[in-house]
C-alpha cells in the first residue's frame, strides 16, 4: 500500500460519501466512530471502492475501460420517444429512473471534492476515475440541456420501475421522460445542474480548456433559465413527487449555483446576486443540520466563507 493512499483525507472522503448519498437518499447524514487506533484506515481504498460505485449504476453505452465487469449497456433507448438524446447518466438508487436534481447533486459533490482535494486525489491514484465519474455525468446533462430554457429532468416511471425488480439491461418498464420549460419551470433543478456544471469546468479547465467552456456555458443558460422562470420542479411534474419532491423549495439552489459561477468564473454580478438575495431567500444565517440533494444552505454558508474580497 503506497503512502498516498492510505493519506486521502477524511475531509475527501465524506464529500464523496455525500456524493453517493445524493442517489436514493432523503439527508446526508455522516458519523465517523473513533474505536481501536490501529490498524489504520485505509481512505485510499475506501475512495476506491467509493468511484466504483458510481461506475456501478452507469446508464448507456459502457466504455470498454468499464472496471465493473458484470454491468452492461443499458437503456440505449432513451429519449427516443421525444425525439431526443438521453441515453447515458446514472441510475438513481436500486431502480432504473434517472432522477434530475440527485444526479446533479452527486456530480457536483464529485466536483467539489476534485477541486478542493486535487492533489490528495492525485496521491491516492484515483485522478483519472474522479474525472471519469465526473464527465459520465456532465455529458448527460449537455445533452438534456436541449435549449437555453428546455432541460429533461427524469427519464423513467417510478411507480412502474420500482415494482419490477430486473437488471437494467433487460428493462421491460416506461422510459417515459419529463421535462422542465417555460410553462413548466424547475428552478431547484435547473440551479443544481448550473451548480455541478460551474463547479465540473473548474475540474476540467487545465485538461480540456474546450469542454471546461462548454460546461460554463450550459451553466450560466441553465442559471438564467431557473431564476427567470421560478417554480419547483415537483410542481411541474407530478411524477417525481413521490420520490424527489423538494422540501426547501428552490432558493437554496439559486444561491448555491450563484456561488458556484462566482467560482467558476470571478464575476461580480453571480456574487452579487447571492448577497442581494441573501436576506429574501433565507437560509444563510441559520443553525442547519442538514446538508442533502434538497437542502443546501449548509453548501451555501461554506461557499460565501470561502468568498475573498
Amino acid at each position: 500500500m503506497s503512502r498516498g493512499r492510505a493519506a486521502a483525507p477524511v475531509g475527501l472522503l465524506l464529500l464523496f460519501l455525500l456524493a453517493g448519498c445524493g442517489f436514493g437518499a432523503t439527508a446526508a447524514e455522516v458519523v465517523i466512530e473513533q474505536e481501536d487506533p490501529s490498524p489504520a484506515p485505509d481512505y485510499g481504498v475506501a475512495l476506491s471502492k467509493s468511484l466504483l460505485y458510481f461506475e456501478a449504476q452507469r446508464s448507456g453505452r459502457l466504455p470498454h475501460n468499464q472496471r465493473v465487469r458484470w454491468r452492461g449497456h443499458s437503456g440505449l433507448t432513451d429519449g427516443l420517444q421525444q425525439g431526443v438524446d438521453l441515453v447515458g447518466g446514472y441510475y438513481d438508487a436500486g431502480d432504473h429512473v434517472k432522477f434530475g436534481l440527485p444526479m446533479a447533486f452527486t456530480v457536483t459533490m464529485l466536483a467539489w471534492g476534485a477541486i478542493d482535494f486535487a492533489d490528495d486525489v492525485a496521491d491516492a491514484g484515483e485522478w483519472g476515475h474522479t474525472l471519469e465519474a465526473i464527465k459520465w455525468g456532465t455529458d448527460y446533462f449537455v445533452k438534456a440541456h436541449t435549449e437555453p430554457f428546455v432541460y429533461w429532468a427524469e427519464v423513467g416511471d417510478g411507480d412502474t420501475d420500482h415494482y419490477c425488480w430486473q437488471r437494467p439491461e433487460d428493462m421491460t418498464t416506461s422510459r417515459q421522460a419529463y421535462r422542465i420549460d417555460t410553462d413548466n419551470p424547475g428552478s431547484d433543478l435547473a440551479g443544481e445542474t448550473a451548480a455541478a456544471l460551474a463547479a465540473a469546468s473548474i475540474v476540467f479547465r487545465r485538461s480540456n480548456p474546450h469542454y471546461a467552456h462548454l460546461l460554463l456555458h450550459h451553466a450560466q443558460q441553465l442559471f438564467e433559465f431557473g431564476d427567470t422562470y421560478r417554480g419547483t420542479y415537483d410542481s411541474s411534474i407530478e411524477e417525481v413527487r413521490s420520490f424527489y419532491a423538494s422540501v426547501s423549495g428552490y432558493r437554496d439552489e439559486l444561491l448555491w449555483a450563484a456561488l458556484w459561477l462566482h467560482r467558476a468564473t470571478g464575476r461580480d454580478e453571480y456574487l452579487r446576486y447571492a448577497v442581494d438575495n441573501a436576506h429574501e431567500f433565507g437560509g444563510v444565517g441559520w443553525a442547519m443540520t442538514e446538508f442533502s440533494w434538497d437542502v443546501k444552505y449548509a453548501g451555501v454558508q461554506v461557499l460565501a466563507a470561502k468568498v475573498h474580497t
